[in-house]
C-alpha cells in the first residue's frame, strides 16, 4: 500500500490544493477519471461563456435597428466557432497536469474507498491521513441514447446541428438556447411549466421571460411524450398541459434538466462518511465529512454548485491542511449570474423567499434609464430589484437584469462583504455617466423607503 500525506479525489478546482501542497513539500496523490480541470473549464462555465461571446455579437447585429442602423448577418460559421471552442478545451487537461511538481503523483482512473483512509484506484491501494473529495456532478442522463447533455457540447464532435431542441428551463438550458438561436441554428426550448429561470426573483423572471422569448422559440407547459430517431433526425411527440399532442423534428436533442452527484462510484458505504438522499456528501463548517480528516469541496456537497464557491472552499481547506487554520468558513452571501440574453445577476433573498421565510423587508424596483450610459443602450427593460431590512438598512437581496449585470453586481457585493448597509451604495461616488450609475437611483429609493418605515 502506498502512503501519502494527502489524497485528492477529483482534479477540478481541487487540483490547486494538490499543486500547493506539493510545493509545500507534502506527498500528494491526485486521482481523476476524466479530464484534469474538471467540469468548469472543460464542459461548463468557461467553454459555454466562450460560445456566448459569439452570441452577444450576433444579438448586437440583430438588434442594431434600435440604434437606427440597418445591419444584416450574411454568414455565421458555426463550425469554426466550435472548432475554436474545442481547441480551447484541448489545452485545459495538459495545462492542469503541468501544474504539479515531483511531490504530486497523478492517477488516471476511478477512485473508491476501501475504508475511511484507504482509497483504491486501478487496483492499487493508497492511504493518507487527509483526503479531499472533489468529485463534482454530472448531467442527469437523457432518456434517449442519441440525445445530448451539455457534456456532449464540450467538445462538440462532428458537424454542428442545423436544428436543436433543448429541454429545461434553468440557466444551462437558457444559455445554450440563446447561443444556438443567436448563431442561426433553428432552436426550440421545451419547458414543462410556465417558468424559465424559476429560481430568480419573480419580477426579474417575468422580465426575463418577456425579453428572452422575443428571440428564442419556447414551448411552455410542454413535455416529450415519445422520441424517435431515424439516424439523422429526431421526431418528437410533444404534449401540452391539455393532453394535446403534435410532432416536432430537429437534428439534435439536448437535455438540461439538472445534475447529480458523482459520489455513487466512491463506495462510501465502506466508510463513516454520510450522504444525503440525493447522494451528496454531508459536511461541517470546515467542509469536513463525518470522518475526521476527510473533506468534501465543490459540487460533491450539493450546497452551492457554483465554481466560485468551490474555489473559496478549496482555498479554505488548503489553509486547514497546510496552515492549521481551525476557524470555520461561512459564506456571507452567494451570488450567481446567468449569462444569456438578457443577462441576470442575483444575490441573497428573492421576494418570494422572503415571504416564505417570514422575513420583514422593504422591496423597491427601479429601471436604469436615469443613467445616460443605460439610455445609450436603447432598452427599457433593464431593472434593479432590492430587498432591504427595514430596521438595519442591510441588503437582504439584490437582483439585476440588463447588460453587464454580473459585472455591476460586484459593486454591491463589495458593500455586502465589508459593511452590509444600503446607505453606502447611496452615498458613494460614481463615475458619471457609467452604467453602474444606474444603481444609484435604486439605492436612493431603497434608503428613502426604509426611512419612511422608521418614522
Amino acid at each position: 500500500m502506498l502512503e501519502y500525506d494527502i489524497i485528492v479525489i477529483g482534479a477540478g478546482r481541487a487540483s490547486n490544493l494538490a499543486r500547493n501542497a506539493g510545493k509545500a513539500g507534502k506527498k500528494v496523490a491526485i486521482i481523476e477519471k476524466d479530464k484534469f480541470g474538471g467540469t468548469c473549464p472543460n464542459k461548463g462555465c468557461v467553454p459555454s461563456k466562450l460560445l456566448i461571446g459569439y452570441a452577444e455579437v450576433a444579438r448586437n447585429i440583430q438588434e442594431a435597428s434600435r440604434h437606427f442602423i440597418d445591419a444584416t448577418i450574411n454568414h455565421i460559421d458555426v463550425q469554426k466557432i466550435f472548432e475554436e471552442t474545442n481547441a480551447h478545451i484541448e489545452k485545459v487537461d495538459p495545462a492542469y497536469r503541468a501544474k504539479f511538481n515531483e511531490n504530486v503523483t497523478i492517477y488516471k482512473g476511478e477512485a473508491s474507498f476501501v475504508s475511511n483512509y484507504v482509497v483504491e484506484v486501478n487496483g492499487e491501494q493508497l492511504t493518507a491521513p487527509k483526503i479531499v473529495i472533489a468529485t463534482g456532478t454530472r448531467p442527469v442522463a437523457p432518456p434517449h441514447k442519441k440525445a445530448w447533455t451539455s457534456d456532449d457540447i464540450f467538445p462538440l464532435k462532428g458537424t454542428p446541428p442545423k436544428s436543436i431542441t433543448i429541454v429545461g428551463g434553468g440557466f444551462i438550458a437558457c444559455e445554450l438556447a440563446n447561443f444556438f438561436d443567436a448563431v442561426g441554428v433553428e432552436t426550440k426550448l421545451l419547458v414543462r411549466d410556465q417558468k424559465i429561470l424559476g429560481n430568480e426573483d419573480e419580477e426579474i423572471a417575468t422580465i426575463f421571460k418577456e425579453q428572452f422569448t422575443k428571440h428564442v422559440d419556447v414551448a411552455f407547459d410542454t413535455s416529450i411524450k415519445a422520441i424517435a430517431h431515424d439516424g439523422e433526425m429526431f421526431t418528437l411527440t410533444l404534449e401540452n398541459k391539455n393532453g394535446e399532442t403534435r410532432e416536432h423534428r430537429s437534428e439534435a436533442l439536448l437535455y438540461a434538466i439538472g445534475r447529480v452527484a458523482n459520489t455513487d462510484t466512491l463506495k462510501l458505504e465502506n466508510t463513516d462518511i454520510r450522504v444525503t438522499k440525493r447522494g451528496f456528501i454531508d459536511r461541517d463548517e470546515n467542509f469536513q465529512t463525518a470522518t475526521e480528516g476527510v473533506y468534501v469541496v465543490g459540487d460533491a456537497s450539493g450546497e452551492h454548485m457554483l465554481q466560485h464557491a468551490a474555489a473559496m472552499e478549496v482555498n479554505h481547506v488548503q489553509k486547514v491542511l497546510l496552515s492549521g487554520k481551525q476557524e470555520p468558513y461561512m459564506f456571507k452571501y452567494m451570488p450567481h449570474a446567468v449569462f444569456t440574453h438578457p443577462e441576470v445577476a442575483s444575490v441573497g433573498l428573492t421576494e418570494q423567499k422572503a415571504k416564505e421565510q417570514g422575513v420583514e423587508y422593504v422591496a423597491i424596483s427601479k429601471g436604469w434609464l436615469a443613467s445616460a450610459k443605460a439610455q445609450s443602450l436603447r432598452i427599457k427593460y433593464a431593472r434593479t430589484k432590492i430587498l432591504v431590512d427595514p430596521k438595519t438598512y442591510a441588503i437582504l437581496g439584490f437582483h439585476l437584469i440588463g447588460p453587464q449585470s454580473a459585472t455591476m453586481m460586484h459593486q454591491v457585493l463589495s458593500i455586502m462583504h465589508l459593511d452590509n448597509d444600503i446607505r453606502h451604495l447611496k452615498e458613494m461616488l460614481y463615475i458619471h455617466p457609467a452604467l453602474s450609475e444606474a444603481l444609484l437611483p435604486a439605492a436612493v429609493k431603497a434608503v428613502g423607503s426604509v426611512k419612511a418605515r422608521l418614522k
